[in-house]
């Protein structure tokens, strides 16, 4: 860097002119950059296409990927799809205490070791994923439900005598992983099914409406998520489930009020 001459700027100002008419000047230094030495910067899109990486202790480069439709839920609450070897690093660094699985298979090996090695506790919820006939869910199903609604003039869920057609959504499954949700003991935590979509979907919009959450908040995150799969029983199960039963349990999550 080189630093040139000083430069005088002339000029004048009304407010500040003498009544003979004087001139006012300002002594200004200028500096010039030799610039033949500096490198460029590296192109903006280079900077998004570099990875994120974090080094170990040991000096190793860790790739943190998070499992598929990962996000934050609240303090200390995390959902996503189900984890696999690659996610391992990027779950390390969440500090979890326990994860929540809406899958009824057997946990994978893999994942178990990962669990013992971090003193991660596994809470397993078994709920089967159900499929509709194309087309069905949307269109056909929201006839159906619209009908029934409009012959009985209520809705009965799956504790009474009468179902609603084409769902598997157990009650007292979601009912019990959501005490093991509210238990700030268990926090870090994770939630996770097969895809982050449906199951898991349900639980954190049960627990929204803990939080007082209107439905049509409640219905567009669980959106987000399910994008174009999105479910009309799902959105259902969640806007008539009770929550009655829980309001001893304390809450202090960051989107709670009392």
């Amino acid at each position: 860097m080189k630093l040139i001459e000083k430069t005088m700027n002339k000029f004048t100002k009304a407010e500040e002119e003498e009544d003979d008419g004087s001139e006012v000047f300002q002594s200004i230094e200028v500096a010039k950059v030799d610039q033949s030495n500096v490198s460029p910067p590296p192109p903006l899109a280079d900077a998004f296409a570099t990875p994120l990486v974090e080094v170990s202790a040991a000096g190793e480069e860790l790739n943190l990927i998070p499992p598929l439709n990962f996000a934050m839920v609240d303090n200390g609450i995390f959902r996503s799809g189900f984890p696999d070897v690659s996610n391992f690093s990027f779950l390390k660094t969440l500090g979890l205490r326990s994860i929540i699985s809406l899958c009824p298979d057997a946990y994978p090996e893999n994942n178990m070791q990962f669990l013992k090695s971090n003193g991660i506790k596994l809470f397993q919820f078994g709920i089967k994923g159900y499929k509709c006939p194309p087309g069905l869910e949307n269109e056909v199903w929201l006839h159906l439900w619209n009908s029934k609604c409009q012959k009985e003039g209520s809705y009965t869920n799956a504790n009474s005598k009468t179902s609603e057609p084409f769902v598997n959504i157990p009650d007292h499954k979601i009912r019990e992983a959501l005490k093991v949700l509210l238990d700030e003991k268990n926090h870090p935590l994770l939630i996770h099914c097969n895809r982050g979509k449906h199951r898991t979907g349900c639980l954190v919009g049960c627990m929204r409406k803990l939080q007082k959450w209107c439905l049509t908040s409640i219905f567009d995150e669980y959106q987000r998520f399910a994008a174009a799969k999105a479910r009309v029983s799902d959105q259902r199960f969640m806007e008539l489930f009770d929550v009655s039963n829980f309001k001893q349990i304390p809450m202090s999550f960051s989107c709670s009020s009392s």
